[in-house]
């Protein structure tokens, strides 16, 4: 397993070259200084690094940008909610457009089930829409053979 720190808080870990794991900017950023480095730094998120890519409007008016994970320099995940419709959305956003990659954006709660969006893209896959006021969502989005997960948003 090989363990890259962004941030000092955000990690990306990759297994067998093949999966990325990157904290989002909501998780704890609580975590003892004696756990292992590896652990403390996938459950730990500081202030979120900036987005690597820009975030397009993709989702509508009325969204705002409440979270966002990166991919390495590859592209960004990012997480909104419109508070007038309890609406969340996810959409991932290549840095820079180009030949068509696997892309997906995901997105899922108890209530409202899990939407996806995936496929061969050159620019951002999703947008994908859940309504679920007053519950948690989990998030997760993908570029190439990598993929951020980002849980722990309730509205």
């Amino acid at each position: 397993m090989k363990l890259v720190r962004h941030a000092a808080a955000v990690a990306v870990i990759v297994t067998g070259g093949a999966l990325a794991l990157a904290a989002p900017a909501s998780a704890s950023a609580s975590a003892s200084s004696s756990a292992p480095t590896a652990a403390r730094s996938a459950a730990v998120a500081a202030p979120s690094e900036a987005p690597v890519a820009k975030y397009n409007g993709a989702c509508g008016t009325g969204h705002k940008v409440i979270d966002s994970a990166n991919m390495e320099n590859l592209g960004t995940t990012f997480l909104t909610y419109n508070k007038t419709t309890g609406e969340n959305c996810v959409v991932t956003v290549r840095t820079k457009a180009g030949a068509p990659v696997k892309m997906f954006a995901r997105l899922s709660s108890k209530t409202g089930g899990t939407a996806t969006d995936s496929g061969q893209f050159t620019t951002y896959a999703g947008p994908v829409y859940i309504e679920a006021p007053g519950e948690c969502v989990t998030w997760e989005g993908g570029i190439t053979t990598y993929s951020t997960k980002g849980t722990g948003h309730c509205g």
